[in-house]
């Protein structure tokens, strides 16, 4: 009552304004007998009223089922999906006004980026709100980056809106040892709807076309897709032509090319292994790492070559005075998900003179007495919690003094390498390298370790090496112990829905990752 009082500004109540439009006693008591407002009407009045809406003549016009349509469609238009099938139960008119395909497509546009052409969707018979429902919203949960469940090798999903479609995307590293090369990518399955407006899931892998396939959330972060017609994967030529086929395309040449017999066992190992997961696969999400001002450099996805085993994905990370690099690609060795370097940004390295012949020997005792050091302070830490570390290096402190107010802006807004030359670097005598063809300046160096280990992760360990940073999109690890330089260059694609929540959540996700090969 005191609602409807509010609202309409005339009266104590609705049925106050029937008994006085009605004369005889009969007719106000049939009057009182009714119930006050409708109720479906009540409970959007209720909500008007707990809007803010207040006394007086003009409190009526305020109702929302007072207003236009037209002016209803842009209020439903401006709310989240999520929200309007709750508002479609409110009443017969916003059930009605809801079936407007203007707000779905608006809705489309502002959470999915969807922004198809409408005479594609009336071709087909399919509406905007069937999109949204029956696509974008049922699988808004597979969205974003993964990780496959490949044994030790691992690997990289995007799965994004493409139009009217979900398609899962494979990243792969170029071709061995072309570091610098752009990523490649292929389609492993897509999602649309179809004429009887249902979502289908169809498999791309194999080379003979798009066949059934099936998506299914397992449960938070973390789905599986299955094939359901295996027989498109096969090829006329039997399995040899398959291998062919998969060398070719995974490393950019024929096994005749490969002369060094241990990457010809790895290569044939890995193709064996693969294979077993061509029917079903399961994918763990992953995030980007979160960047903050005082990076040594902006953190991200990174390419990086790894001797026999070709080039890898490796994700660079930034953890106060440490920085670290976890394998979202890896091999019998080292498997996808662990920690293949770690650096103390404390801990600076000056290198030798590059002339000097003995520059390795004088590299590794500058490198063995900084971890001498790193073991005291941790041991003489014991397990009482650390002091405060202080501040990591910041990106004009790696450039030194003279370089640090000569930064420039590029098109990622990141800054740039300086202009003025920086610290010369050549690799010492007897260090190997898949790629020659890295930077002959560094800006900075620091003492870092990298994990070894045997064939199948049998005893691992970490070496002393030094972390070689060239520019903000490249950097370089040599492994002292095994006298081997790795090259990484950054990955350049923008991946969608990448991004962690929060930092805690970024931590959590690292640990997942990590598990099921520790």
């Amino acid at each position: 009552m005191a609602v409807c009082a509010r609202l309409c500004g005339v009266g104590p109540a609705r049925g106050c304004r029937r008994r006085q439009q009605r004369g005889g006693p009969s007719e106000a008591a049939a009057a009182d007998s009714e119930p006050d407002t409708d109720p479906e009407e009540e409970r959007i009045e209720v909500g008007a009223a707990l809007a803010g809406v207040g006394p007086g003549p003009a409190a009526a016009r305020c109702s929302l089922l007072e207003l236009p349509p037209e002016l209803l469609v842009e209020i439903f238009a401006s709310l989240p999906g999520t929200d309007l099938p709750n508002l479609a139960q409110v009443c017969t008119k916003f059930r009605r006004i809801l079936h407007t395909d203007t707000i779905w497509r608006r809705r489309c546009r502002e959470e999915y980026g969807v922004c198809e052409n409408l005479r594609k969707l009336e071709i087909t018979g399919v509406s905007c709100r069937d999109v949204y429902a029956k696509l974008l919203h049922r699988y808004r949960h597979i969205l974003g980056l993964w990780q496959p469940d490949i044994g030790p090798y691992g690997g990289l999903l995007n799965v994004v809106v493409d139009g009217l479609f979900i398609i899962g995307w494979m990243y792969l590293p170029p071709h061995d040892p072309h570091v610098d090369d752009p990523m490649r990518c292929k389609p492993l399955f897509r999602i649309h709807l179809t004429e009887r407006q249902s979502a289908t899931v169809e498999c791309m892998y194999g080379h003979r076309g798009p066949h059934h396939g099936h998506v299914q959330i397992v449960k938070k972060d973390e789905f599986s897709t299955k094939c359901n017609q295996t027989d498109h994967h096969r090829m006329s030529g039997g399995r040899q032509e398959e291998f062919r086929t998969w060398l070719r395309e995974e490393w950019g040449r024929t096994l005749e090319d490969i002369f060094h017999e241990h990457m010809q066992e790895l290569i044939l190992m890995k193709f064996i292994y693969t294979s077993q997961y061509d029917n079903c696969l399961t994918y763990r999400r992953i995030y980007l790492p979160p960047s903050h001002p005082d990076d040594l450099v902006p953190p991200g996805l990174f390419k990086g070559t790894y001797g026999s085993h070709g080039l890898e994905l490796i994700m660079l990370s930034f953890h106060g005075t440490r920085a670290q690099g976890t394998k979202i690609t890896g091999d019998p060795n080292i498997p996808a998900g662990q920690q293949t370097v770690e650096v103390d940004l404390q801990r600076r390295i000056q290198l030798p003179e590059a002339e000097s012949p003995h520059s390795f020997s004088a590299l590794s005792r500058a490198v063995l007495e900084a971890g001498k050091q790193a073991r005291q302070q941790d041991g003489a830490q014991g397990p009482a919690p650390p002091s405060p570390d202080p501040a990591p290096p910041t990106k004009e402190a790696a450039r030194g003094p003279a370089e640090g107010c000569q930064e420039t802006q590029g098109s990622t807004g990141a800054a740039q390498p300086p202009t003025k030359p920086g610290q010369p670097f050549v690799l010492p005598m007897g260090v190997s390298s898949r790629s020659q063809d890295y930077p002959r300046t560094c800006r900075v160096c620091f003492y870092g370790t990298g994990l070894i280990a045997g064939h199948g992760f049998t005893s691992p360990e970490r070496t002393p090496g030094v972390f070689v940073l060239f520019d903000e999109d490249r950097f370089g690890f040599l492994w002292l112990g095994l006298k081997s330089f790795s090259l990484y260059s950054r990955v350049r694609v923008a991946f969608q829905s990448a991004q962690a929540p929060s930092a805690r959540a970024f931590d959590d996700m690292l640990k997942n990752i990590q598990a099921p090969t520790s």
